[in-house]
C-alpha cells in the first residue's frame, strides 16, 4: 500500500528558551527534525510534508531537500489543525504522522505500526509510562478494544490513572482522514483542534484501532525542554556505544564516547575515553584512537593509530599510519602506508607518501611529500603569499633540517637535503644539499645588555 508521511514540526518551543526553533535544536549534531526525516526516508514513502510554523525560513534553510514538501501553518490551532494545512496534498492509502521533535523513533517500530493500518484498521503507538503525567492516555472497553484518547488537562481522575499513554504517532487510511479532520472541534480546555479525536471518530465509524508500542520508551520521548533535549542525546550515543561494541569496538568507557554522524567499523578496533566522531568516518580493523580525539569526515585504513588528543577533518591515514599526539590533520590530508606524523605538526592539503615522517612542531600545507622522506622539527611549507596559494613538492628520500622554511612554489627532487634554518626559495635538484642561511658570526668581547637600575 502507498505511504505518505506528514511530520508536524511548526511549534515554538517556549521552554527552549531558545531563537532557535525547537525542531533544530541537535541531538548528536543533526536537527531533531533531521533524525525524523532520516527515518521517514528510510520507510520509502511517495511522500514527506514537513509542517512549519514558528522559525519557518529557518527550518526550510537548513533541510531543504528535493524530496521535502514544506506546509506552512500560519497559526498554531493544535496537532489536529496542523495535519489539516497537509491534507490537500494527501493522496497515498495510508498517512504517518510523526512529530519533529521526536528524534529517537526507530524505523523498525514504524515499520510494525504500518504494517496493521488499511481501509478498516487505524494504527496508533502506544507506551506504558510509570509517570504519563501530560500524555493523552488510551480509553479501552472491557474488552480492552481502544475506544478514544483523552487529553491530561481533559482527563477525569479516573483517566488519569491509566498508565498507557498516546506517543501521538499513528497511521490512519488516507482516504478517510480528510473528513476526521473536517470533523474536529476545538471544544476542550485547549480550545485547540486535537488529532487523537480522530480515534474517537474511527471507532464510531465501525474501524477497528490497533495499537503497537515501542521497544524502548525513549523511542518516543520529546524534548520541550534542553533538561530532555540532553536526555536525548545521552539516549543516543548509548545507543551508538552499543552498536559499535556489537560490530567488535572495544570503548574504553562507552559513557564518555560521542557519535554525531554516520560511523562503519571493522573488527577489533580500540577507542579510548572522550572521543568524538562526527560526520562521515570509517574505521578499518585493528585502529587505536586515544582519549581526547575529535575526527571527523575522515578514513583510518587498517592498523591506523591516533594519539591522544589529535584533530582530524577531512584526512585519511594508510595502513599503519599513525599521528599524535596532538596532531592537526585538515581537510585534504593524506598519510601513506606507515608514514607518521607527530606532536604538534599540522597538515593542511598535504599528501605524505608511504613512511614519511613528520616528527614534530611542523606545518605542511600544500604539499606533496614523497615516500620515506624525512621533515625535521619547526619545519613550514609558505604556502601563502598573502593572495594566492602554492604548492611545494617532494620526491622520494628527502630530507629537510630543522627549522627550514620551503617557499612555495618549490620543487625538491628525490634525495635532496636542507640545511636546518635555511629560507629555501629555489627548487633543490636530486641528491643536492641546500643551504640557505647567512654566514655565521662569531663576536668577541661581546657585553650583554644589563638591567638599568631605577
Amino acid at each position: 500500500m502507498s505511504l505518505e508521511v506528514v511530520i508536524l514540526a511548526a511549534g515554538q518551543g517556549t521552554r527552549m528558551r531558545s531563537a532557535l526553533p525547537k525542531v533544530l535544536h541537535p541531538v548528536a549534531g543533526k536537527p531533531m527534525l533531521g533524525h525524523v526525516i532520516d527515518s521517514a526516508r528510510q520507510l520509502q514513502p511517495q511522500g514527506i510534508h514537513v509542517v512549519i510554523g514558528h522559525g519557518a525560513d529557518a527550518v526550510r534553510e537548513r533541510l531543504a531537500a528535493e524530496d521535502l514538501d514544506f506546509v506552512m501553518q500560519r497559526e498554531q490551532l493544535g496537532t489536529g489543525h496542523a495535519v489539516a494545512q497537509a491534507a490537500p496534498a494527501l493522496s497515498a492509502e495510508r498517512v504517518l504522522i510523526l512529530y519533529g521533535d521526536v528524534p529517537l523513533i526507530e524505523v523498525g517500530t514504524l515499520q510494525r505500526l504500518l504494517q496493521k493500518v488499511d481501509d478498516q484498521h487505524l494504527a496508533l503507538l502506544t507506551v506504558e509510562l510509570g509517570d504519563p503525567t501530560g500524555y493523552g492516555r488510551i480509553v479501552r472497553d472491557a474488552a480492552g478494544a481502544v475506544r478514544a484518547i483523552v487529553e491530561h488537562k481533559d482527563a477525569t481522575p479516573e483517566q488519569r490513572a491509566i498508565k498507557e499513554g498516546n506517543t501521538g504517532i499513528l497511521a490512519v487510511p488516507g482516504k478517510r482522514l480528510g473528513g476526521w479532520l473536517s470533523r474536529l472541534s476545538n471544544s476542550n480546555v485547549q480550545g485547540e483542534y486535537y488529532l487523537t479525536d480522530v480515534v474517537a471518530m474511527a471507532v464510531a465509524d465501525g474501524l477497528t484501532v490497533a495499537t503497537e508500542q515501542p521497544l524502548d520508551a525513549m523511542e518516543v520521548q520529546g524534548a520541550n525542554d534542553r533538561i530532555q533535549l540532553a536526555e536525548l542525546e545521552r539516549h543516543y550515543q548509548q545507543r551508538a556505544a552499543r552498536r559499535l561494541m556489537a560490530e567488535g569496538v572495544t570503548l574504553r568507557d562507552p559513557a564518555r564516547f560521542d557519535v554525531r554522524g554516520d560511523v562503519s567499523v571493522g573488527r577489533d578496533v580500540l577507542i579510548d575515553i572522550n572521543v568524538i566522531l562526527e560526520g562521515r568516518v570509517l574505521i578499518e580493523e585493528g585502529v587505536e584512537i586515544g582519549p581526547n580525539c575529535v575526527i571527523r569526515n575522515s578514513t583510518l585504513r587498517k592498523g591506523a593509530i591516533v594519539k591522544a588528543n589529535s584533530h582530524l577533518d577531512g584526512a585519511e591515514l594508510g595502513e599503519g599510519a599513525d599521528c599524535g599526539p596532538f596532531a592537526r590533520l585538515r581537510p585534504g590530508s593524506v598519510l601513506g602506508a606507515k608514514a607518521h606524523v607527530g606532536n604538534f605538526v599540522e597538515l593542511k592539503n598535504a599528501v605524505m607518501g608511504e613512511g614519511a615522517k613528520a616528527g614534530h612542531l611542523s606545518y605542511l600545507g600544500d604539499a606533496e611529500i614523497g615516500a620515506r622522506s624525512n621533515i625535521g622539527a619547526g619545519t613550514i611549507t609558505c604556502n601563502y603569499d598573502g593572495a594566492n596559494k602554492s604548492h611545494t613538492r617532494m620526491g622520494e628520500d628527502v630530507f629537510i633540517g630543522s627549522n627550514s622554511a620551503l617557499v612555495a612554489p618549490v620543487s625538491l627532487g628525490d634525495g635532496a637535503t636542507t640545511g636546518a634554518g635555511s629560507v629555501v626559495t629555489q627548487d633543490v635538484p636530486a641528491n643536492t644539499l641546500a643551504v640557505g642561511r647567512a654566514k655565521q658570526r662569531n663576536i668577541e668581547g661581546w657585553k650583554r645588555p644589563v638591567k638599568v637600575k631605577k
